[in-house]
C-alpha cells in the first residue's frame, strides 16, 4: 500500500470521526431547548445519519474497520438502536474479491492448479469478512470443505488500520478524557496482526477443539461432558488459506431459519457461554473475538453451536486463569477483600481506595444480559452508576468536575483482562441481539471454582497445606497430623498458637485464606474472629480502670453524659461488662432494617445512648451480642477522651509488641493478609435441633440460620471490615490473641518475645492508623473534636473517617519513646485477675452462677473450679487462658462452623499436656465454642 493510500485513508478516518464528533456537540447543546418528544426524535435522527457515515466509511475501507463495525453492531445491551440497526449489515457478506485473486492466493499457497485440489469449487463466496473470504468446495477425495483465502495485500491494510485507530482512541482521550480506550486498543493492537497467519489459526483450532472434547469436573461432584459444541476439522491449513470441513449450519442472524427450525435461542447462547468458560477458567486458551459471524447454528436437534474462526485466540498463564477466576467469583459473593487481591494477581493497579466502586466496576462485567428491548434502561443503568461512581471518586480525592474528568484512577491494565473483558461484552451483545438473558454468574460459576479450587489438579499437598515452619513443641507436631487427619473438608483455613509458662509451643497455620483464595494461610495472616473481639475490649476498659480513669461501680451517665437518658442512669459499668445491663437486643431492630448502620461509629454510639433497657440493671444476664462493643467502646472514648484505636493501641498492642496483628476494624493496607469467611453447610443444618439456653436472647437464635449464613456476604465487605464494631469485628492471627491472653493469664506480665522461628516476626509488620497526640476532652458529647496534627496543623479528627479512622500520624520518635516507656507488666494492680473473672471483692459485680465474670466468658474444669477465662466467637475461633496453669491459646478459623474443629483441636492440646479441659470443650460439655449462640446439644436440654 503507497503513501497516497495510506494519507488517503488516514483523512478519511481523521476527517469522519471530527464530522461525527462536531455533530453530537452541536446536537447536545440544541435539544436544551426543546421538549422532551422532540428532544428524543432528534437524538434518534442523530444516531442513524452517523450510523450511515460510520457504516459507509467501513465498507469504503475495509479491512480493520469492519470487524470493528462488527464488534459494535453486537452492542446492543449499550448502543443506540440505530447503530445497531445500520451496523449490524456488516455482519452480512461484504463485496467479494475478484476470482482471479483468489485463484492466485490459492494456487501460489498450495504449489499446484485449483483442478488438482479440488473436485468441485464453487465460485460465489459463502461469505466475505474483512480479512479473508470463504467459498464451498469438494476435495479430489471427495470431501465436502470451506476454503478461507486472505484477501490479497490486507496484512498492510491491517497495519495501517491499526496505527490510525491507536491515533484515533489517543484524540478521542484528549477530547474526552472520560472515554480513554488506550489499554484496549493497545492489546488489539498486539493481538490482532496474529489473525493474519492461517497456519496460526490452524493450530488454534485444533487445540481449542481438544479442549473442549475432554472430560472435566465442574465442582459439582459428577464427571459430565464439559460443553457441547461444534468445531470443524482442519483438512490443510498455509499462511493464507486454510481449508476446513464443511459443516452446515444456520447464521445467527437468520432469525426465519432459526425459528424454522425450532431452535432454543437461549439454550444456544447458555451453551456458547459455557464453551467459552470452559476456555477462559479451565484452559486458559479462548477465542478472542465472538461476534455472531463467528457462529453457526446445526440444523439437526439438539441444534448445537458451530465455533469458528480461531484466528484470535488468547493463551493466559494459569496465575492469570486463577486470578480471573478470583475476580469472577468474588463479585459474585461480594467479597471486596479476594476482589482487590485478584486484581493484585492480575497486575491491575488502582490509583485510589475505594474497594466499593472497585466491586461496582467489576460487577457490571459479569450483570446478567439484556435484551436489545431493553437497550435503553441497561444505558441509563450503566450511566447512573458511572456518575455515581465519579461522584464518589470526586468526593474521595477532592478532586473537580474537571480534575475528576482527567483522572485515570488505573495505574496499570493487563492486557490479557482487556481482552477477556472484550469477549464477555462481545458474549453479552450476542444475547442482545438474540433477545435472550443469560445469567453469566450461574453460568461461569462452576468453571471458576473448577479451577480456583484446583479440582482438575488434586489436592494440595500435605506438605503445602501446613505452613512451612518447624514445630515448637511434640505437642504441636502431634496438632499437625490431627489437621491433616481432619483435611479440607472440615478445614478451610487455621492458625493455633499457644503459650506455657511464657514460651511458645505452638504456633501452626494451614489451609488457604478463603475459599476463593488459594493462597495459604500465613503466622501474620488476619482472621475475623467476631466475639473474640469483645474479650479485647473487655481488656481496654479493664486497663482505663487499672489506669485510674474509670471505676467498675461508676454510673455509665457520670463518664458519658448522653447516655443519661430512658432510665439507663442506674447503669454501672460493671453491668455492661457482666451483660446485665438490660440493653441485650439494644439496636438490634435498627441493625436489621439498616446493617450498614453498623460502618458509622459515631452513629451508632448517638443512637445506643437513646436506648430504653428491657430489664433492670444488675437483674439477668442476657448476652449482649452486638450491643456490648458500642456500650464498652463509648465508655473507652469518654473516660480516656481519646479516639477507641489509640486505646487499643495504647493498652494492648504496643505493650504486648503485636503491631499489624491485631485490630478492631483494620486499616487500609492490611488487605493481602486478610482471610475470608465462608460456612460449613453441614454443621449449619445441625442449628434445627438445638435451642437457646437461658442467657441467650431468644431474638437471636430465631434467625440465628439466616444470620450465619448471611454474616460471610456482610463481613466479606471491606466497608464492613473497616468498621469499629468492639463487639464483633476483631481482626487478628493467632500468635497475637494468644499473647495477649498469656498475658492476662498472669495479671498483665509481657510475656517474652514471640518464637523467632516465625516468619514474619511478630510485630514486624507497619501497625496503621497511628494517631495524633493530642488528647481529646473528657467526659463530653459527640461534637466535631479538634487536634494538632505531627505537622502542627489544626485538623477535624471526628470527620476524617465514618469508622473512626484519622490520616494523622505520630512521628517514629514519638513511638520509640511510648514503647521505651511501657513497662514489664500491663496491668498493675495485683487483683485484676480476680475481676477478669468476677470473684473475690468483685463477686457481687456478676450475676450469681452467671457464665461471665466482668466482660470474660469463664470455665470451670471438671471439679467445678473456675480458672479459666476468655471469649470465644461465633464459627469457631477462640481465645482463652488457664490461670493455675499458666497457659493460654488461640484458635482462627474462616471455615465457620458450631466449634467442632475448635473444640478438637483445644481437648487434643491439653490432653497432651496433661491439662484440664475447660467445660466449653469438653466433651461433655457445651456444644463447641460458640459464644454468640452459647447453645447446648438437644440431649443436654432439658
Amino acid at each position: 500500500m503507497g503513501w497516497g493510500n495510506t494519507i488517503t485513508r488516514r483523512l478519511k478516518v481523521f476527517s469522519m470521526a471530527l464530522l461525527i464528533y462536531f455533530d453530537y456537540k452541536a446536537v447536545q447543546k440544541r435539544v436544551q431547548w426543546v421538549s422532551t418528544t422532540k428532544k428524543s426524535a432528534t437524538w434518534t435522527k442523530t444516531h442513524e445519519r452517523n450510523a450511515r457515515r460510520v457504516l459507509n466509511l467501513m465498507i469504503e475501507l475495509e479491512g480493520l474497520w469492519v470487524k470493528m463495525g462488527q464488534y459494535l453492531s453486537t452492542r446492543a445491551d449499550v448502543l443506540p438502536e440505530p447503530y445497531i440497526n445500520v451496523l449490524k449489515q456488516l455482519q452480512d457478506s461484504l463485496p467479494p474479491r475478484p476470482l482471479e485473486e483468489v485463484r492466485g492466493t490459492i494456487e501460489k499457497e498450495l504449489g499446484k492448479p485449483m483442478s488438482d485440489v479440488f473436485a468441485d469449487f464453487v465460485l460465489d463466496p459463502l461469505a466475505t469478512a474483512s480479512i479473508a473470504q470463504v467459498h464451498r468446495a469438494t476435495l479430489a477425495d471427495g470431501r465436502e470443505v470451506v476454503v478461507k483465502i486472505q484477501h490479497d495485500g490486507i496484512k498492510e491494510i491491517i497495519l495501517e488500520d491499526l496505527k490510525n485507530a491507536k491515533s484515533l482512541i489517543e484524540w478521542i482521550a484528549w477530547a474526552e478524557p472520560q472515554y480513554n480506550f488506550n489499554p484496549m486498543i493497545d492489546e488489539w493492537c498486539k493481538e490482532a496482526p496474529k489473525e493474519l497467519d492461517f497456519n496460526h489459526e490452524a493450530e488454534n483450532t485444533r487445540t481449542v477443539s481438544r479442549n473442549l472434547s475432554h472430560k472435566t469436573d465442574c465442582g459439582s461432584g459428577s464427571i459430565s461432558s464439559a460443553v457441547h459444541v461444534l468445531i470443524p476439522e482442519v483438512i490443510q491449513s498455509t499462511d493464507k488459506v486454510l481449508i476446513l470441513e464443511y459443516m452446515d449450519g444456520i447464521r445467527l442472524n437468520d432469525n426465519d431459519s432459526l425459528e424454522a427450525y425450532g431452535v432454543d435461542k437461549q439454550k444456544l447462547v447458555e451453551e456458547i457461554t459455557r464453551a467459552y468458560a470452559h476456555q477462559i477458567y479451565i484452559d486458559g486458551f479462548f477465542n478472542g473475538d465472538p461476534h455472531p459471524g463467528n457462529f453457526l447454528v446445526s440444523k439437526e436437534p439438539p441444534h448445537k453451536p458451530i465455533l469458528l474462526d480461531f484466528g484470535l485466540t488468547k493463551r493466559i498463564s494459569k496465575s492469570m486463569t486463577q486470578a480471573l477466576a478470583k475476580m469472577f467469583l468474588s463479585c459474585a459473593e461480594g467479597d471486596h477483600v479476594a476482589l482487590l487481591s485478584a486484581f493484585a494477581e492480575m497486575g491491575l493497579k488502582l490509583r485510589v481506595d475505594m474497594p466499593q466502586q472497585a466491586m461496582d466496576i467489576a460487577t457490571v462485567f459479569f450483570r446478567q444480559s439484556t435484551t436489545a428491548s431493553e437497550a435503553k434502561e441497561n444505558i441509563k443503568a450503566l450511566s447512573d452508576q458511572r456518575e455515581r461512581n465519579v461522584k464518589a471518586l470526586q468526593e474521595k480525592m477532592k478532586l473537580n468536575k474537571k480534575e475528576v474528568q482527567k483522572f485515570n484512577p488505573v495505574d496499570a491494565f493487563p492486557g490479557d483482562a482487556i481482552i477477556f473483558m472484550r469477549v464477555l461484552n462481545l458474549l453479552r451483545g450476542l444475547s442482545a441481539s438474540l433477545n435472550v438473558k443469560i445469567v453469566y454468574l450461574d453460568i461461569m460459576r462452576p468453571f471458576a471454582e473448577s479451577t480456583l479450587l484446583g479440582l482438575t489438579h488434586g489436592q494440595i499437598p500435605n506438605s503445602q497445606w501446613i505452613y512451612d515452619s518447624p514445630a515448637n513443641s511434640d505437642v504441636e507436631s502431634k496438632l499437625r497430623n490431627y489437621l491433616l487427619e481432619l483435611g479440607s473438608d472440615k478445614i478451610l483455613g487455621i492458625q493455633v498458637c499457644a503459650y506455657k509458662d511464657g514460651k511458645v509451643i505452638i504456633d501452626t497455620a494451614a489451609g488457604m485464606l478463603g475459599k476463593y483464595d488459594p493462597r495459604p494461610v500465613q503466622p501474620d495472616s488476619l482472621f475475623p474472629v467476631f466475639s473474640v473481639t469483645k474479650g479485647i475490649t473487655a481488656g481496654m476498659v479493664h486497663w482505663l480502670v487499672n489506669e485510674g480513669k474509670l471505676k467498675y461501680e461508676e454510673t455509665v451517665a457520670n463518664i458519658w453524659p448522653n447516655f443519661g437518658t430512658n432510665t439507663k442512669e442506674l447503669i454501672k459499668v460493671h453491668h455492661l461488662l457482666n451483660h446485665t445491663s438490660g440493653l441485650h437486643n439494644a439496636l438490634g431492630d435498627v441493625v436489621k432494617s439498616d446493617p450498614m448502620l453498623v460502618c458509622d461509629w459515631e452513629e451508632t454510639l448517638n443512637q445506643i445512648a437513646k436506648c430504653t433497657p428491657e430489664t433492670e440493671p444488675g437483674s439477668a444476664q442476657i448476652y449482649h451480642y452486638l450491643s456490648f462493643g458500642w456500650l464498652c467502646g463509648g465508655v473507652i472514648e469518654h473516660a480516656s477522651g481519646k479516639k477507641f484505636q489509640e486505646v487499643l493501641e495504647e493498652a494492648i498492642v504496643r505493650p504486648l509488641h503485636i503491631e499489624g496483628e491485631l485490630y478492631i476494624g483494620i486499616p487500609p493496607g492490611v488487605e493481602s493478609r486478610l482471610a475470608a469467611l465462608t460456612v460449613d453447610t453441614e454443621e449449619l443444618q445441625k442449628l434445627s435441633g438445638i435451642r437457646a439456653g437461658p442467657g441467650v436472647p431468644p431474638e437471636l437464635l430465631n434467625n440465628v440460620a439466616q444470620m450465619a449464613s448471611g454474616v460471610p456476604v456482610l463481613f466479606n465487605t471491606l466497608n464492613v471490615r473497616r468498621a469499629i464494631i468492639p463487639a464483633a469485628n476483631g481482626h487478628c492471627s493467632a500468635r497475637a490473641l494468644a499473647r495477649y491472653y498469656a498475658a492476662l493469664a498472669t495479671g498483665g506480665s509481657i510475656p517474652p518475645p514471640h518464637s523467632a522461628d516465625s516468619k514474619p516476626p511478630l510485630g514486624s509488620h507497619v501497625h496503621t492508623p497511628k494517631f495524633p497526640t493530642a488528647p481529646l476532652k473528657k467526659k463530653k458529647g459527640t461534637g466535631k473534636k479538634k487536634c494538632v496534627s505531627s505537622t502542627g496543623n489544626l485538623q477535624d479528627v471526628s470527620n476524617s473517617d465514618k469508622n473512626g479512622y484519622s490520616q494523622l500520624r505520630t512521628s517514629d520518635a514519638d513511638d520509640e519513646a511510648a514503647a521505651a516507656g511501657s513497662g514489664s507488666r500491663i496491668f498493675s494492680s495485683d487483683k485484676i485477675l480476680d475481676a477478669f473473672m468476677g470473684v473475690g471483692e468483685y463477686e457481687s459485680m456478676v450475676h450469681p452462677n452467671g457464665k461471665f465474670g466482668l466482660g470474660f466468658r469463664r470455665y470451670s474444669n471438671a471439679s467445678g473450679t473456675l480458672r479459666f477465662f476468655g471469649h470465644s466467637g461465633m464459627g469457631g475461633s477462640t481465645g482463652f487462658c488457664d490461670v493455675e496453669n499458666n497457659f493460654a491459646m488461640a484458635v482462627m478459623v474462616n471455615k465457620m462452623s458450631l466449634g467442632s474443629v475448635t473444640r478438637g483441636v483445644v481437648r487434643l492440646v491439653l490432653e497432651e499436656l496433661g491439662l484440664p479441659v475447660p467445660d466449653e470443650f469438653s466433651t461433655s460439655g457445651e456444644k463447641g465454642p460458640d459464644m454468640v449462640l452459647n447453645l447446648a446439644p438437644p440431649e443436654q436440654q432439658s
